[in-house]
């Protein structure tokens, strides 16, 4: 039989859209004569639909949704992911399963056993985990369907009661293995993701069909490449990256194979960076209903970067670059800032904020009296551009884009109220040391990014002569002590073991701890890395940190 995998970008709640696209792939497919269709995970609804699964309209919803698929579903069996009610009083009020539909009706369901409550993760606030799996029969193949987790053989030391639901799976001894995912993107996580699936087709010696979430809900992005695995472990069907799909597989007699010749892609890891990026700010504007970006052009990396970005994801008509220079801003830096306008042909302005601040400095004269000039003033400039692009913004219904950098938003190298403004952090889940591989990336086939801004010594310029290292390590041995602290989870005798000097790292797990509170105020951040701020970094704002 064929068998079609329906790689869709699904809007939350937009229940009007996602199901026309869902009939869509089910009349594409049938027209390609599949008699089964598989859809990721929990795709009625859409994922993380968080807490409006605990909204009675909502679930409604869902199942009304199901109801009108069901009825299209004629000569073709749709695996499809939804939340279920759970009918035992006892438990949560839902089920996390993938819902067979054939001929109008619901012919079975597979219910989650692991539910993730780690990192992005927290599915046992809503679900209750399934404890009993079984395979089910489609046209003489017996089918193991599991969901996401499930599949993964560990979960992560939570639930440890559900059991092991492939291994209960197996001994049914099946035919074909299906498994719905909602699996987000980080730049390390799709060799880890294909380990597993090929060490599950290992076991069973069956072939497996994954399907995954494609689209941004706004810091998780999922990159889709879902997946066709035969039975000796090889990839013979991949899905595009970061963007809708759907593909034909021929299924008979316990093996599987491609329609259509396919070569695995060689992945380069900033490219993958960038592309997630942009489908990050794309479906943060799109499906929230923005249309236009504000952001402001210092003439430096950061800013450089995130208005590049912009431009190629809403178009440079759609970016508004505004330059807000001060008594400080060299000549060079402005020129790097027009530069970049001229070469993404993005509209600008340039406000001078020499004026306001001196306003605020002449204000606060009397009660800083006898106080000498420092960091305070520093930042006024910078709450002063925030306020202003704030103001553009609230005019003109422009989105402010945060500039920020993982590097500075980990040591609290930023202003609240100021440069740490904006709806959304583009490129807050991207090292120093990495923005400049991605600057470099963006001008592979030409000048986006002014040389001159990618080569200079970043500065905030806030101070005459001001240099980033005069606060900060150099940024290649601060990201180095930062990625071992934050992704990696190391404690500093562990960091100190690998040979790192005992002073610098002290300060900076310092600074990492005395910043939580910018970070609790931030915005949210395009999550590109295993460990990004926000929910998957979960750490008190008022702790002692020893």
């Amino acid at each position: 039989m064929k068998i079609a995998l329906a790689q869709l970008n699904y809007h939350i709640g937009n229940f009007t859209s996602n199901t026309a696209k869902i009939i869509t792939a089910i009349e594409n497919a049938r027209a390609q004569q599949a008699e089964i269709i598989v859809f990721s995970e929990l795709a009625i609804g859409g994922y993380p639909a968080k807490d409006l699964l605990q909204n009675a309209t909502f679930l409604k919803q869902c199942n009304e949704s199901i109801t009108t698929i069901a009825s299209h579903c004629q000569d073709i069996l749709c695996i499809i992911g939804a939340p279920i009610p759970n009918t035992d009083p006892e438990g949560k009020a839902l089920y996390n399963a993938a819902v067979c539909l054939e001929n109008g009706k619901i012919t079975h369901i597979s219910k989650k056993g692991l539910l993730p409550n780690y990192d992005v993760f927290d599915e046992y606030r809503y679900f209750e985990p399934s404890r009993k799996f079984s395979c089910f029969t489609y046209k003489k193949t017996k089918i193991a369907l599991t969901i996401c987790e499930d599949l993964w053989d560990d979960d992560q030391g939570n639930n440890s009661y559900v059991g092991d639901p492939m291994n209960e799976l197996l001994q049914e001894n099946p035919d074909l293995l299906i498994n719905i995912a909602a699996s987000p993107f980080s730049y390390v996580h799709y060799q880890d993701r294909v380990a597993v699936l090929k060490a599950q087709v290992a076991k069973a010696k069956r072939p497996l069909i994954y399907v995954n979430q494609v689209g941004a809900h706004m810091d998780i992005i999922f990159d889709g490449r879902s997946l066709a695995i035969d039975e000796n472990g090889t990839i013979c069907c991949e899905l595009k990256k970061f963007e809708e799909d759907l593909q034909i597989i021929e299924y008979r007699d316990q093996t599987i194979k491609a329609t259509t010749a396919f070569t695995v892609p060689q992945d380069q890891e900033i490219a993958l960076i960038h592309d997630a990026l942009l489908l990050g700010l794309r479906d943060y504007f799109h499906k929230s209903g923005f249309k236009k970006a504000v952001l402001g052009l210092s003439g430096g990396l950061d800013s450089a970067l995130v208005a590049a970005l912009a431009c190629e994801a809403l178009g440079s008509e759609n970016v508004l670059a505004i330059l807000l220079p001060s008594i400080y801003s060299s000549d060079h830096s402005i020129q790097d800032a027009l530069d970049l306008v001229k070469n993404t042909n993005c509209a600008h302005h340039i406000i001078p904020i020499k004026d306001i601040t001196q306003a605020y400095e002449t204000t606060l004269a009397p009660f800083f009296e006898g106080q000498q000039a420092g960091v305070t003033e520093e930042n006024i400039q910078a709450r002063t551009r925030g306020t202003l692009l704030m103001a553009i913004s609230n005019k003109f219904g422009h989105i402010v884009l945060n500039t920020s950098n993982k590097s500075e938003a980990a040591v609290g190298y930023g202003t609240l109220y100021g440069d740490m403004a904006g709806s959304i952090s583009v490129i807050g889940d991207v090292y120093k040391s990495k923005a400049y591989d991605l600057a470099r990336y963006i001008n592979r086939n030409k000048e986006i990014i002014p040389s001159n801004t990618i080569e200079k010594a970043p500065s905030a310029e806030l101070r005459p002569d001001q240099k980033d290292s005069d606060s900060l390590p150099p940024y290649d041995l601060l990201d180095e002590i930062l990625f071992l602290h934050i992704e990696k989870q190391k404690s500093k005798e562990e960091i100190l073991a690998q040979g790192y000097d005992l002073n610098i790292v002290e300060k900076i797990i310092k600074l990492v701890n005395n910043a939580e509170f910018k970070r609790f105020q931030a915005p949210p951040i395009l999550r590109i890395s295993p460990k990004a701020f926000g929910p998957g970094r979960s750490m008190p704002l008022v702790a002692f940190y020893q």
